[in-house]
């Protein structure tokens, strides 16, 4: 992927590695616009990454993403890469939890419907532009989960495979796919201080983008690496050990 002279579209760009992410396209010579639900983060990012474009948007609402696509062909018609990156992690015990489901469907919809729904829509758009791409986020446990955060997890699991049959389908469109896997990664994801023990997202973003542009379509990091090319009985010993007492 040449990670010049693109528009690229980030969801939850504001933090975390959305924005590392924003950081190198720009460094490497692109234009980014940053999606997320609070706009005092947004203004933060930007003031940190002058020359940014900001849009308020909560991608887990159907009306929402309908909207930003509109936008997008209003005011960044240019826009050729789509990268969803916005997620959430909520850690639960499944037989003891009491929340209102409304906030176990919040995390399904940003993490799944919302990168789903947001590939439909724009593959019309994305069609029309020179060197497109759609890249998904999803994480080392879309392949061996994390029992204490089992909707996500999930998500992510789901999403990966929504992924290869995105690049299936899209191949002969020339709209390119592809996946970034994070390991854990020492951001905010899922509240303050419950990823310090992650890889600086410094080095990660490094990495995954060097990769990326040498033409890689799935690229993880780290212990993400080693799940997403681990074998079956691998990745049952990988679960094993993560979620023991």
């Amino acid at each position: 992927m040449n990670l010049a002279g693109n528009t690229v579209l980030i969801t939850g760009g504001a933090s975390g590695i959305g924005l590392a992410l924003a950081e190198r396209f720009v460094q490497a010579g692109s234009d980014v616009i940053l999606c997320g639900r609070r706009a005092d983060k947004l203004q933060e990012a930007q003031q940190r990454l002058p020359g940014a474009h900001i849009r308020v948007c909560d991608v887990a609402q159907e009306a929402d993403r309908a909207a930003l696509l509109a936008w997008v062909q209003a005011e960044f018609p240019q826009v050729n890469v789509l990268l969803n990156n916005a997620g959430i992690q909520n850690r639960l015990h499944l037989p003891t939890d009491t929340e209102p489901w409304e906030v176990r469907r919040q995390e399904i919809a940003i993490n799944l419907e919302a990168p789903i729904h947001l590939a439909m829509l724009f593959t019309p758009h994305l069609r029309q532009q020179p060197h497109a791409a759609i890249i998904n986020i999803t994480s080392g446990l879309s392949f061996a989960p994390g029992a204490f955060a089992p909707i996500y997890s999930a998500t992510k699991a789901a999403l990966h495979s929504f992924t290869l049959s995105l690049r299936h389908q899209l191949a002969p469109t020339g709209i390119r796919v592809l996946e970034i896997v994070p390991p854990a990664v020492n951001t905010d994801l899922g509240g303050p201080g419950l990823h310090t023990f992650g890889v600086p997202v410094d080095d990660f973003a490094d990495a995954v983008m060097r990769r990326l542009e040498l033409g890689e379509e799935e690229v993880g990091y780290g212990t993400s690496e080693e799940a997403r090319l681990a074998s079956r009985a691998e990745l049952d010993a990988r679960f094993k050990r993560m979620n023991q007492p």
